[in-house]
């Protein structure tokens, strides 16, 4: 009976001791470089958290500026539909499968640019002589890249952001596995991005892939305020269109 009170007042002590050398070795590792680790995991937290935060203003932003384009363009966007029809036969809007976010499939909107025999499901500075594809006044529209103007539906609808990148075609595999390596599969596209301003159709998969991580990773207002600007003046210039091979 003795030995078995002796050996738990022993346990109790061991477990005290061991509980006050944890203690002073916890202290001393956040004022070593051990600590390090600590308040690194904490300043990450405080990122993630910054991050979710933006991500839930970006979304107000998304919808309020969307509506009040919708709502203000809806003149310009009969007269768009009324030259279209009058220029081809064929529907106002082309209708393309491409990857959102967490990769789920939706349909992006877009002004149709091109006639109706033209093959489907491949980007256009992949066609061979895509020139011959494209409409008279989708020269125009593409041009001025006024045919992206649909997208301001996907927006509504929740399916894309103003700025974000650029959403793959279903079946560009290669792009899609390239942005699982820094996560930009888990935002939602957008009508233009980090790599559109950094290069457009002119970048090779793996170093548009790369921007687009790094718009994922350093996602905030002022960097979208940066790529909205940055865009106009890309259109405005032509910069990395590439329209064939």
């Amino acid at each position: 009976m003795f030995i078995k009170l002796h050996f738990a007042k022993n346990h109790r002590r061991d477990i005290y001791l061991g509980f006050i050398s944890s203690y002073h070795a916890f202290i001393a590792s956040t004022k070593s470089g051990e600590g390090h680790c600590v308040l690194g995991a904490k300043k990450r937290a405080k990122e993630v958290g910054e991050t979710m935060s933006y991500l839930v203003l970006k979304k107000i932003i998304d919808i309020i500026l969307a509506s009040i384009g919708f709502v203000m363009l809806s003149p310009f966007f009969l007269l768009i539909a009324a030259i279209i029809k009058l220029d081809s036969s064929g529907p106002i809007f082309f209708r393309q499968k491409r990857v959102g976010k967490d990769k789920k499939h939706f349909y992006i909107l877009k002004f149709r640019t091109m006639y109706m025999d033209t093959p489907k499901d491949m980007p256009t500075h992949m066609l061979q002589d895509a020139t011959a594809f494209i409409t008279v006044s989708g020269r125009f529209l593409r041009k001025t890249s006024l045919d992206e103007l649909p997208q301001i539906i996907n927006i509504l609808r929740g399916e894309m952001s103003i700025i974000g990148p650029r959403p793959a075609l279903w079946n560009q595999h290669d792009l899609i596995a390239e942005r699982d390596k820094y996560g930009a599969n888990e935002i939602l596209p957008g009508i233009s991005g980090w790599a559109q301003i950094n290069g457009r159709d002119e970048l090779p998969i793996e170093v548009k892939a790369k921007l687009d991580g790094e718009y994922r990773a350093k996602m905030k207002i002022t960097l979208d305020l940066e790529i909205f600007l940055r865009t106009i003046i890309t259109v405005l210039q032509r910069d990395g269109i590439k329209e064939g091979r």
